[in-house]
């Protein structure tokens, strides 16, 4: 049973991507899951499209 709080997203990516996208959350040490999270979210705050978090 999928957790309440999140929903489960599959996407392909090349794969120079994915090496710079774990790379990147190597880097923020984050997962990278919660690094593609917070990232999607940076995104859509700043356009409006998700309420802004504090």
């Amino acid at each position: 049973m999928a957790n309440a709080k999140s929903a489960n997203l599959a996407l392909r990516l090349p794969p120079a991507i994915k090496e710079a996208l774990a790379k990147a959350a190597v880097a923020d040490r984050r997962t990278v899951s919660s690094y593609v999270e917070k990232v999607l979210a940076d995104d859509l705050e700043a356009k409006g499209y998700l309420p802004k978090t504090e």
